[in-house]
């Protein structure tokens, strides 16, 4: 169960805690796999499509990596995206704490997700963009925080799932 202890724990790029984000405003927490997965580029993406949406809700996306957090602001910056907070957890601390598993063979490299990754690459020109950087076998999660709890989840079955974020910023009542 994640706490309010471990929320006030998660600090970000500008030193604001997770905890009080999400008693300023509600807060989509972004857990990604290493950067260069194409499947984080896939939710980048479609983040970047919402950002009206999210901007009318006044959500606060906080992205969760495990790269230093310069390198991950050149990431981000390659990728022509405005992030405003980002937190480095190259230990993957914090993935555990909120229940985060590695990825099993199965997971990782399924024909399903074997046949998205192509999707991905070939249709949509998700080609990786930077060297990994973190572990390839950590899976992802997206969580939806308000006043200090967790109102909604996503805990990936597959690396290829993508996760309705439109819905998941709708369960906080705004937007």
């Amino acid at each position: 169960m994640v706490t309010p202890e471990i929320l006030k724990c998660a600090v970000t790029n500008t030193e604001e805690n997770l905890y009080g984000l999400s008693n300023q405003s509600p807060v989509l927490l972004i857990f990604l796999r290493h950067l260069g997965c194409i499947f984080c580029q896939e939710a980048l993406k479609d983040l970047s499509n919402l950002k009206s949406k999210m901007d009318l809700s006044h959500v606060k996306i906080v992205f969760v990596h495990m790269a230093e957090l310069n390198v991950a602001e050149e990431y981000f910056d390659e990728l022509e995206l405005d992030v405003d907070y980002h937190i480095s957890d190259p230990d993957c601390n914090l993935y555990e704490k909120f229940g985060l598993v590695k990825a099993t063979t199965r997971e990782l490299f399924s024909f399903q997700v074997m046949l998205k990754s192509s999707e991905s690459a070939l249709v949509r020109g998700n080609w990786p963009k930077a060297k990994r950087i973190g572990d390839g076998f950590q899976m992802p999660g997206v969580f939806t925080i308000n006043s200090g709890e967790i109102v909604d989840s996503y805990i990936h079955k597959r690396i290829s799932d993508r996760p309705n974020y439109s819905k998941m910023i709708d369960c906080c009542g705004v937007g």
